[in-house]
This record gives C-alpha cells, structure tokens and sequence, in this order.
C-alpha cells in the first residue's frame, strides 16, 4: 500500500448527497508542502522520515542529479 500522511477522511458533497473519500498519500503532495512537513517542528519524526524518502525517491535531495 502507498504511504499516507493522515488517514483518508469521508467527505459529503453538498449538490449530491454523497460520500466521497479523500485520501492523503504522500505520492500526490507537492514538492513545497513536503519541504514544509520536513521543517516544521511538531511534525511527527515517523511523517518526516515518509516526506523526506518520497523527495529522494523524486531525486529532489540527497542523491546527485547527473
């Protein structure tokens, strides 16, 4: 299963009626909002460890672009 960074929340849409589940996967997070998960101080240490492995999966840090 992909990585989370909360767990999915069931949303109402108000013109239909109906429940919609929004889902919080690291994998659709832009880059800014990891970077500010990664810095931000009462981040959990287990969400900054998913945030900074997703941008090094995205080659942003840690390793060298050739």
């Amino acid at each position: 299963m992909p990585e989370k960074i909360k767990k999915s929340s069931k949303v109402r849409n108000k013109v239909t009626g109906k429940y919609e589940t929004e889902h919080f996967y690291v994998k659709n997070r832009s880059i800014e909002e990891l970077e500010t998960l990664i810095n931000n101080k009462n981040t959990r240490p287990k969400i900054k460890l998913k945030a900074l492995r997703e941008l090094i999966r995205r080659n942003k840090v840690g390793k060298q672009q050739k």
